[in-house]
C-alpha cells in the first residue's frame, strides 16, 4: 500500500483501464464510435477480451464513466472539505477539485471521442439520485437546516451539479476559443455563490 492506502493492484488496474481508455479513444476518432467493437479496443490495449470487460462492462461506458462516477467522487470530496467553509464554498471547491483531477491530455482525447458519439453526451450527467442525497445531507448539515423542511440544501446541490454538467457539456460542443474543462467549470459553478446559502 502506497501512503493514499492505493495498493499495487489498484495501480495496475487503473493503468489497465486508461490503457483501454486511450485505445478506445484513438480508434473511436479513427473510425467512428459504431463502427469500433470491443475485441478491437481490446486488441488495441493489449488485453484480452476478457481483461476488457473486467474492467470496462460496455463501450458506452468507457466515455461516460467519469462523468457518471463524478457525483459520488464529488460527494466523497465534499465530505473531506474543511468544516469552516461555508456551504456552497465547500461544494464549489469539492467540484473543482474533481475536475482538476483529469489529466489535461487526457480530456481532450476523451474530448474529441465524444464529439464522434453526439448521442452519448446526451446521457452525461453528474447528479444521480444516491449521490444527490448524500451531498444534500452533507450540505444540510454545514447550512444546520433540516433538508426535509428547508429546500436551500436540494437547493444548492441541484444548481451546482447542474452548472458542472452544463460547464461539460459547453466545453466538448466548444469549437473555438475553447478554455480547459476546470476553467468551464470553475465560470459556471461562480454563478452559483450567494449569500443564500449561508
Amino acid at each position: 500500500m502506497t501512503a493514499d492506502g492505493e495498493s499495487l493492484r489498484d495501480r495496475q488496474r487503473a493503468q489497465i483501464r486508461a490503457d483501454i481508455r486511450r485505445a478506445a479513444f484513438r480508434l473511436f476518432v479513427e473510425r467512428g464510435y459504431d463502427a469500433v467493437t470491443t475485441e478491437e479496443i481490446a486488441t488495441a490495449a493489449g488485453v484480452s477480451p476478457r481483461t476488457f470487460f473486467r474492467h470496462v462492462p460496455t463501450k458506452e461506458e468507457l466515455l461516460l464513466a467519469p462523468v457518471r462516477h463524478g457525483g459520488a467522487a464529488i460527494v466523497n470530496l465534499l465530505e473531506k472539505r474543511p468544516a469552516s467553509e461555508p456551504p456552497d464554498v465547500a461544494l464549489i471547491n469539492a467540484i473543482i477539485t474533481r475536475t482538476r483531477s483529469f489529466d489535461r491530455a487526457d480530456c481532450e482525447e476523451w474530448r474529441a471521442a465524444l464529439l464522434i458519439a453526439p448521442g452519448l453526451l446526451d446521457k452525461a450527467t453528474i447528479h444521480t439520485p444516491v449521490d444527490k442525497e448524500r451531498a444534500v445531507k452533507l450540505i444540510a448539515e454545514r447550512m444546520g437546516a433540516d433538508p426535509d423542511s428547508d429546500m436551500r440544501p436540494g437547493l444548492l446541490i441541484q444548481l451546482a451539479f447542474g452548472a458542472a454538467d452544463f460547464a461539460f457539456q459547453q466545453w466538448v460542443r466548444q469549437a473555438t476559443h475553447r478554455q480547459p474543462l476546470d476553467r468551464y467549470v470553475t465560470e459556471a459553478l461562480e454563478a452559483v455563490k450567494s449569500p443564500y446559502w449561508k
